[in-house]
């Protein structure tokens, strides 16, 4: 286990996590803008780490799809914080969330302070996005672009095939990731381990009225082998990724506190998850799916870790395919990971999806709370890149 490296005073931690339903995208969420989804969530981390709004040094706030303007702002003066804070939007992608709270750690890091740090993601009422042609005139396109195109710049689910192919992963295996997904984020819902982190979200437009949503809404009751068998290949003609092995889009919101170690303990925190180290890294945008790996593999050598020490692993499953040939790299046994479902069950509200990870994290953590517990969050970025972070659950008491 890497020691301690920083004085209490500039040690990152996270003492506070919370997230909203995560929700299908043009469904239960549908109305919600992004700033209304993390608004909520800002103001419940202030009530559960103690802190007084004007105590924030920034917002930060990952964001991939938006229209821009600042929703990291945006959100926290909706949140009631004063004009005082102001609010930093990151934009790297699917990562976005995660690379906000590793952001969040440098500054604290480098000065103390305390941070509200995460992701939003409102996919369902993101602006239509158009270019102009060369007569001035709008030309929608789906997506941006990642990288140039003599690198490939391949769509999500086309990478997600070269991945399946490139490393030899079979259907038969990507179908049983999705099933236990699913399997198990049902259970978790079952048993209560969602409701402590999720903030219901009240006055949602509905067909009935304004409603309360409170519980997530993707994972299926239904699905089994046999169903899973029969989705066609989704995004290659003859392959193996289909709509069943890969995530949906959704909409959500996450964010955490992190604070020092110090102010921590001023707060009257029990317990946190210190953050040990951070990694991003660039990999071959044809095989995108494998940066979460490179990153995690560099940071876990560079801290002296094992990736069998690590007891707790969150990885992003936006493809079955990608997780588990990242796992497979890495030495890490598929059921070992997302112990309460992944994106596959859950969906991926692309910025928000890496804070997901480390509020499941920290949820885990305080389940089973033995005192020096690694966690590992990952996630694999369009463009070819991937970040990881390597947490350490600690009681302070």
């Amino acid at each position: 286990m890497p020691a301690l490296s920083l004085p209490a005073d500039r040690q990152p931690v996270i003492v506070a996590a919370r997230r909203t339903p995560i929700c299908r995208a043009n469904g239960a969420l549908k109305t919600v803008q992004a700033h209304h989804l993390l608004a909520p969530v800002l103001r419940s981390l202030l009530a559960d780490a103690g802190a007084v709004p004007e105590s924030v040094a920034d917002v930060v706030i990952g964001n991939a799809v938006g229209g821009g303007g600042n929703v990291a702002r945006l959100a926290a003066l909706e949140a009631g914080l004063p004009v005082s804070v102001p609010g930093l939007t990151v934009d790297r992608q699917c990562g976005s969330g995660l690379d906000a709270i590793v952001l969040a750690s440098r500054l604290v890091a480098g000065g103390g302070g305390l941070y509200l740090a995460g992701g939003v993601e409102s996919i369902s009422t993101a602006p239509l996005r158009a270019r102009r042609t060369s007569h001035g005139d709008p030309e929608f396109f789906s997506r941006a672009q990642f990288v140039p195109e003599r690198l490939g710049d391949p769509d999500m689910g086309v990478a997600a095939e070269n991945v399946a192919t490139q490393y030899g992963i079979s259907r038969e295996r990507q179908d049983e990731l999705a099933l236990r997904s699913h399997r198990r984020a049902l259970a978790s819902a079952a048993a209560g381990h969602f409701d402590a982190e999720i903030v219901p979200l009240s006055g949602v437009a509905g067909p009935h009225g304004q409603r309360t949503v409170v519980s997530d809404d993707g994972p299926r009751r239904g699905l089994t082998t046999a169903v899973l068998s029969r989705f066609p290949a989704a995004f290659v003609e003859g392959g193996t990724v289909t709509a069943g092995n890969s995530c949906f889009d959704a909409d959500g919101a996450a964010a955490v506190v992190v604070t020092s170690l110090e102010r921590a303990r001023e707060l009257g925190a029990g317990d946190g998850l210190l953050v040990r180290g951070t990694d991003t890294a660039g990999v071959d945008p044809e095989l995108l799916g494998m940066g979460a790996a490179a990153a995690a593999e560099r940071l876990l050598g560079r801290c002296g870790v094992p990736a069998t020490a690590v007891g707790l692993v969150e990885f992003n499953e936006a493809f079955a395919s990608q997780t588990l040939a990242c796992l497979d790299m890495l030495g890490i046994p598929p059921e070992r990971a997302n112990l309460d479902g992944g994106a596959l069950a859950l969906g991926h509200a692309y910025g928000a999806s890496g804070a997901v990870l480390v509020t499941r994290l920290l949820a885990q953590a305080r389940r089973n709370p033995a005192g020096g517990q690694l966690a590992l969050a990952m996630i694999s970025i369009a463009g070819g890149m991937g970040t990881a972070a390597l947490l350490e659950y600690r009681r302070f008491a």
